[in-house]
């Protein structure tokens, strides 16, 4: 026997707002089915699309690219191909949230780094710092071809 769940078990079960759950099904993101009373009834596999629906919105998604993606799992028995799809979205946004995290974590390392420098003042503490700060700023420009070599300059032509 399928267990279903009222919207207020599916609010109090997840952690989200009723009128989030109404929004969600409004939206097409995850649509519950309805009772005979007309009220919405979550199954166990929509529970489980809340819950990737929150793990996508903690990871930065837009609600257009959750709604395209979370419900890959119906779409598997339908078009296998659509879940490759999805699949791949999802790799090229864990991949883009690991760049940002090693950013992160070089930044976190250099305001370590600047912190120790200015509790120990010396010309060692000093060039250590200037050293990473130099480092840091070659790698970030070779990534990101946006930063232009010349600097932060204003054309003066």
């Amino acid at each position: 026997m399928k267990t279903f769940y009222s919207i207020q078990e599916a609010s109090e079960r997840l952690g989200i707002p009723k009128d989030t759950l109404r929004y969600y099904d409004r939206m097409g993101v995850v649509s519950p089915s309805r009772g005979d009373n007309r009220y919405r009834v979550y199954s166990a596999e929509d529970l489980i699309d809340l819950m990737t629906v929150q793990i996508m919105q903690a990871a930065n998604f837009s609600l257009d690219e959750i709604k395209g993606n979370v419900g890959f799992r119906k779409l598997k028995k339908l078009y296998p191909a659509s879940c490759e799809e999805a699949a791949a979205f999802l790799d090229a946004k864990h991949a883009e949230v690991r760049k940002k995290i090693d950013h992160l974590e070089k930044v976190s390392g250099l305001l370590r780094l600047a912190a120790e420098t200015l509790r120990d003042l010396n010309p060692e503490s000093d060039q250590r710092l200037a050293e990473s700060v130099r480092s840091f700023y070659k790698d970030s420009r070779k990534k990101d071809p946006e930063i232009p070599k010349e600097g932060c300059q204003d054309d003066e032509g």
